[in-house]
């Protein structure tokens, strides 16, 4: 994108040349207000795209605002996830005497107009996962907006915050294999975000180091309704043999008191023997729609997830997982953002955060075994 001369972040009087219209008219596209044609207003957008204009309140002296404005922009608020994210971000601005303003781009027609709406209302921004794509962060940086990261690769220029994601993978994964699981299948798909992305590679890595072959990943999204979809279609690759005196005998083993429909129990035919999945949310609707359709967790099939949402203490079996600071995430964004905004630090700084291996009884935990195993950042 263009910007301003001699490098200089544009201005409104940049746009408006750009644009062919009065500075009057460049004003009323840009803050709303007023009557204007909607070939003004396209032409008014695509200078400032052009430009990278952002109507920029952290240029004004701090001196002369009585609060700071931070904004945060998430991809969604569908899912437990950005529910603690929000309460720990929030915590901290409210206790500093911040305000915050949350955007969210996933559904929205023109993120990158929000964004420059947005923009002109804070003093920094904060980015979650892939809420907005690189050139849109890069853009936010040269028009000097302090702008910290989160979930993602450091940029450049960016302060970043993130949670440890493949050491706790290897982990887990290398847990299930050395308790004889063979068949194992990866859920989610690693191209939807970087921690998706660092939980497949730590899953292949313990899968490499024991010379084994890795499997494709199973690409589906991090929600109930795709994990219960996707629990469905393995339920369909299975088949039902008869019961005698009330037992059945599947090809991986004895099955335990999984359920199924009268006159027999599911045998686990086709199946893998452990789903790594790369949330809870994926995992919780993938170990309910299993137990219903008859399959046995964890004697068939081990089911793990990751987050440590409150429902994985609470269902039958307890869902492994791994746990991660979701509310410390969202405190250390803030805090690092504020820094920026006030100029006590100056210099980009990655946190890295320390996760969890949380041992419940879907992975079939030994009694006495030990609960967690920390994995630091």
């Amino acid at each position: 994108m263009a910007s301003g001369s001699a490098g200089r972040p544009a201005t409104i009087y940049d746009v408006a040349a750009l644009a062919k219209l009065s500075i009057a008219t460049v004003s009323r596209v840009l803050q709303g207000t007023g009557p204007v044609s909607a070939k003004a207003r396209a032409r008014v957008d695509q200078a400032a795209q052009e430009l990278n204009y952002v109507p920029l309140r952290a240029a004004r002296s701090l001196a002369v605002q009585r609060h700071e404005a931070h904004g945060l922009v998430l991809p969604d608020l569908a899912g437990p996830f950005y529910g603690d994210l929000l309460m720990g971000y929030e915590r901290w601005a409210g206790e500093h005497g911040q305000s915050v303003i949350l955007t969210v781009t996933h559904g929205n027609p023109d993120p990158l107009r929000s964004l420059r709406d947005l923009a002109g209302r804070v003093d920094g921004i904060v980015v979650h996962g892939n809420a907005l794509d690189l050139p849109a962060i890069q853009g936010l940086r040269r028009a000097n907006v302090p702008v910290v990261l989160v979930a993602r690769p450091p940029v450049t220029g960016c302060d970043s915050v993130r949670t440890e994601s493949a050491t706790s993978a290897e982990q887990l994964t290398s847990r299930l294999l050395e308790h004889g699981r063979k068949n194992l299948l990866f859920a989610g798909d690693p191209a939807s975000s970087y921690d998706v992305s660092e939980r497949y590679a730590g899953f292949t890595a313990a899968l490499r180091a024991r010379g084994l072959a890795v499997p494709e990943p199973e690409r589906v999204p991090l929600t109930e309704e795709a994990g219960a979809a996707f629990a469905k279609k393995l339920l369909e690759a299975t088949s039902r043999t008869e019961t005698q005196d009330g037992a059945c005998t599947a090809e991986a083993g004895t099955a335990g008191a999984g359920g199924g429909a009268a006159g027999g129990e599911r045998r686990w035919s086709a199946g893998p023997d452990a789903l790594v999945c790369a949330n809870d949310e994926l995992a919780l609707a993938v170990l309910k729609t299993l137990g219903d359709g008859g399959i046995d967790v964890p004697e068939q099939v081990v089911v793990t997830g990751w987050d440590d949402v409150m429902a994985a203490r609470y269902v039958s079996p307890g869902l492994t997982t791994v746990r991660q600071p979701m509310a410390e995430l969202g405190r250390l964004a803030a805090q690092r953002l504020h820094e920026r905004i006030t100029g006590e630090r100056t210099r980009g700084r990655n946190d890295v955060l320390g996760t969890e291996l949380v041992l419940r009884s879907s992975c079939g935990t030994a009694p006495g075994e030990r609960p967690a195993i920390r994995s630091t950042g």
